[in-house]
C-alpha cells in the first residue's frame, strides 16, 4: 500500500508535468497544499466519482483557482470522468482543463473559481442552502440532506474583500459544516506577502464568529487529520483550519519562492524536484498501486447507495415532502407555475394601476412566491426600499423572529458578498436565489454577477432606484452607465420594465429561465400602467415589440425602456394629432431582443424606417445600434444632481414635449 507521501507526490507530479507541458499555469499552491489534499479527499470526502451529482455529496470548493491543476489531479485520481488526455491538454483549447476550474466542464468541480475571494464566498453559500435545505426536509431521524461544504483558500483568497464580506455573515449565521483550509504559505505573485498582508488572520476568524484551529503543519498527515477531526466536533461554528505550507514543495530551487508560483518549474527542476520527492516515474505516469490507493468509486458507490435507502424510507415515511425535495434538487418548476403567473398578469393588467416598478415588483413576489417554495430572496441591506420581501416570507436569523427554515435572508451591507452567496446557493440546488441591492450599487456585485453569467446560473438581481428619478439621494446613488454596463455582460438577461405589467412578465420569465441570470432595474417613482392587446403583453417576452403602432409605414420610431416608456407613448399621440405616424417600440430587455429571430427584430424595427429616436434615462452610447447615425437618443451622459425626481427628470429633458421636439428633428433632417 502506497503511504500518505507518496499518494499526494502523485498529485505534485501531475500537477508540475501538465503546468510544463502547457508551458504556463500555477504549480506552486497544488504541491504545497496536496498532503492537505491527500488527508481530505481520502480520509473524509464523501464524493461519488460516478456519479457527481449526487445530491448529499460533500463540497469541495478551490478558491484559490489558478491552482486549478490540484483538483484536476484530484479528480482523475480519484475515478471521475477526467482521462489522463485532458491533464495533457491542460490549458489547451476545448480541453476540460482550462486554466483556472470552470463549472460544466471537467466533472466534479462544483464551481467557477479564478477571481480571488470568490471562491470561499461559493462555499458559505453552498453551506447556507444545506442548512436550510436541511431545515426544511429533514424529519425526526430522517437526516436525507447531511453534507459538508470543504473550501481551500490562499493569502489572496484572504485579502479579496468579498471574502470578508461572506465570512464574516457565515460565522453569523453559525455555518457548523463548512471548514476552510488556508494555504498560510506567506507567498504572492508579488514575493513574500509579510509587506502587504500582515492581518492576525486567525483573531480576524475568530472575530467572525468561527471556530478555529491554528498552527497546523500542512505537511504533516496526521496533524492535518487532527485538525479535520477538531473542525467536525464543533457544529455550532464554521471552522478556519490555518495550515503552514511551502509554496512548490519538493522544488529544491524554488519552493518557498514566488518563482513556483506562476509559472513552469523548468525541464531541470521538474528532474530534481522528481529526485527530491522520489517520485522514479515518466511525466504523466502513475502506477497502478497510486491509482488503487486514491480510487474513491466503489466507497462513493456504496455512500450513494446507502443514502438512496434512506431516501427510500424517507420517501415512505414522507411523502409528499420526498416528491418535493426531488422536484426542487432537479430545478423543475412547480406542475401549476404557469397558469399562477398567467392570471396574476391579466390580473394586474386589469387593474391599469399607477405604481413603482420596485412595488410592481412585491406585488409579483406576493403572487408567485407562495407557489414557489424553491425561493430564497434577501437584500443587502435594503429590504424596505428594494421591496424583496413579501408577505409570507421567514427570516433566517433574525433576532425575535429566526427561522432555520427560512427563505428570506438578511445579507447586510455586503452586495458583493450577496451575489457571491447567491451564486453558491444555486450551485447547491434546491433553491432559487434573488437579491435585492440599488441598481448603482450592482458595481460593488458586478463581478458576483458576471459569475453567475459565465457559470449560467439562474439567479435574480432586483436592482431598484434605476434612475435620477430616485430624486434627492443626488449623483451618488442615481445609475447612469449601469444600464449600459449591465447589457454588456454576456448571458446576462437586463430588464427594464416600463410598468407593472411588464414587470410582472419579468419575474415569470426570469424564473422560467434555466440557463443564466437576470436583472431587473426597477423604478422608485411610480409610473402609468401602459394598454396593451393580449397579444402585446405575450410579445413582452420577446424583449422588444411594439407598444403603439400607427397606420401604414410609420414616419417614425420611438424605442424606449423603463419609465421613460409612458413618455414615449404620449409623445406619439402628440406627434398623430400632428399628423405624424409614429410606432412605439417597447424594449424591456434588449439581450432577449437580440436573441430573435432576424423576421422577428425587422418586424419591430424595419429597416426602411430610419427616423428612430431611443429614450432611456442612461448612458446614450449603446442605442445608437438601434436608431443610427441619423437618429437621436435621448438619454444621459453626465452625472445628476440632488433635487426631487420629477424636477431632475424635467431638468434632464425626459418629458413628452421634448420627445416630440426630438422626433421632429429627425424628420427634419430625413
Amino acid at each position: 500500500m502506497p503511504s500518505r507521501r507518496e499518494l499526494a507526490n502523485a498529485v505534485r507530479a501531475l500537477s508540475m508535468d501538465a503546468v510544463q507541458q502547457a508551458k504556463s499555469g500555477h504549480p506552486g499552491a497544488p504541491m504545497g497544499m496536496a498532503d492537505i489534499a491527500e488527508v481530505l479527499w481520502n480520509d473524509y470526502l464523501r464524493h461519488n466519482p460516478g456519479n457527481p451529482k449526487w445530491a448529499n455529496r460533500d463540497r469541495f470548493v478551490l478558491s484559490n483557482g489558478h491552482g486549478s491543476m490540484l483538483v484536476y489531479s484530484l479528480l482523475h485520481l480519484t475515478g471521475y470522468d477526467l482521462p489522463l488526455e485532458e491533464l495533457k491538454n491542460f490549458r489547451q483549447l476545448h480541453s476540460k482543463t482550462p486554466g483556472h476550474p470552470e463549472y460544466g466542464y471537467a466533472p466534479g468541480v462544483e464551481t467557477t473559481t479564478g477571481p480571488l475571494g470568490q471562491g470561499i464566498a461559493n462555499a458559505v453559500g453552498m453551506a447556507l442552502a444545506e442548512k436550510i435545505l436541511a431545515a426544511q426536509f429533514n424529519r425526526d431521524a430522517h437526516n436525507i440532506i447531511d453534507h459538508y461544504t470543504y473550501a481551500f483558500l490562499g493569502d489572496g483568497c484572504m485579502m479579496e474583500g468579498v471574502s470578508h464580506e461572506s465570512c464574516a455573515l457565515a460565522g453569523t449565521l453559525k455555518l457548523g459544516k463548512l471548514v476552510a483550509f488556508w494555504d498560510d504559505n506567506g507567498i504572492s505573485i508579488d514575493g513574500e506577502v509579510e509587506g502587504w498582508f500582515a492581518d492576525d488572520t486567525p483573531k480576524r476568524f475568530e472575530a467572525y464568529g468561527w471556530h478555529v484551529v491554528r498552527g497546523v503543519d500542512g505537511h504533516s498527515a496526521d496533524a492535518v487529520k487532527a485538525a479535520i477531526e477538531e473542525a467536525r466536533s464543533v457544529t455550532d461554528k464554521p471552522t478556519l483550519i490555518c495550515c503552514k505550507t511551502i509554496i512548490g514543495y519538493g522544488s529544491p530551487n524554488k519552493q518557498g519562492k514566488e518563482e513556483c508560483h506562476g509559472a513552469p518549474l523548468g525541464d531541470d527542476e521538474i528532474n530534481l524536484a522528481r529526485e527530491v520527492l522520489g517520485w522514479n516515474h515518466p511525466p504523466f505516469e502513475v502506477p497502478q498501486e497510486i491509482y488503487a490507493g486514491w480510487d474513491a468509486r466503489e466507497k462513493g458507490a456504496e455512500w450513494e447507495k446507502e443514502w438512496q435507502q434512506r431516501m427510500e424510507a424517507y420517501r415512505a415515511d414522507y411523502p409528499e415532502l420526498a416528491a418535493e425535495l426531488e422536484r426542487r434538487l432537479k430545478g423543475e418548476l412547480p406542475k401549476d407555475w404557469s397558469q399562477i403567473a398567467q392570471a396574476y398578469i391579466a390580473e394586474v393588467d386589469s387593474k391599469a394601476e399607477t405604481v413603482a416598478t420596485r412595488k410592481a415588483s412585491q406585488a409579483a413576489l406576493n403572487a408567485y412566491a407562495p407557489s414557489l417554495p424553491e425561493f430564497l430572496g434577501g437584500s443587502a441591506d435594503l429590504t424596505g426600499s428594494n421591496n424583496t420581501n413579501w408577505k409570507g416570507c421567514k427570516v433566517l436569523n433574525y433576532p425575535g423572529n429566526s427561522h432555520e427554515d427560512g427563505n428570506y435572508i438578511h445579507y447586510g451591507v455586503r452586495e458583493f458578498g450577496m451575489a457571491a452567496l447567491m451564486n453558491g446557493i444555486a450551485l447547491h440546488g434546491g433553491f432559487r436565489p434573488y437579491g435585492g441591492t440599488f441598481e448603482i450599487f450592482s458595481d460593488y456585485a458586478r463581478n458576483g454577477i458576471r459569475m453567475s453569467a459565465l457559470m449560467k446560473l439562474p439567479v435574480i438581481y432586483v436592482l431598484t432606484h434605476d434612475s435620477i428619478g430616485l430624486g434627492e439621494d443626488g449623483p451618488t446613488h442615481q445609475p447612469v452607465e449601469q444600464h449600459a454596463s449591465l447589457r454588456l455582460i454576456p448571458n446576462l438577461h437586463f430588464w427594464r420594465p416600463g410598468d407593472v405589467v411588464e414587470t410582472a412578465v419579468a419575474w415569470r420569465d426570469a424564473v422560467n429561465r434555466q440557463d443564466g441570470p437576470s436583472a431587473m432595474a426597477l423604478t422608485r417613482q411610480g409610473i402609468p400602467h401602459l394598454e396593451r392587446t393580449p397579444e402585446q403583453i405575450e410579445a413582452i417576452s420577446q424583449g422588444g415589440y411594439i407598444l403603439r403602432e400607427c397606420e401604414g409605414k410609420p414616419d417614425a420610431i420611438i424605442i424606449a425602456t423603463g419609465s421613460e416608456v409612458h413618455l414615449a407613448d404620449e409623445a406619439a399621440k402628440q406627434l398623430g394629432a400632428e399628423g405624424k405616424k409614429v410606432r412605439v417600440v417597447s424594449m424591456p430587455c434588449a439581450d432577449i431582443f437580440e436573441a430573435q429571430s432576424s423576421a422577428y427584430k425587422e418586424s419591430v424595427l424595419p429597416a426602411d424606417v430610419t427616423a428612430r429616436v431611443a429614450v432611456e434615462a442612461g448612458a446614450t452610447d449603446g442605442w445608437y445600434k438601434y436608431v443610427g447615425l441619423g437618429g437621436k437618443v435621448i438619454g444621459l451622459d453626465r452625472f445628476g444632481e440632488s433635487a426631487p425626481g420629477g424636477l431632475l427628470m424635467k431638468e434632464f429633458g425626459f418629458t413628452v414635449d421634448n420627445v416630440v421636439k426630438t422626433v421632429n428633428e429627425v424628420l427634419a433632417n430625413q
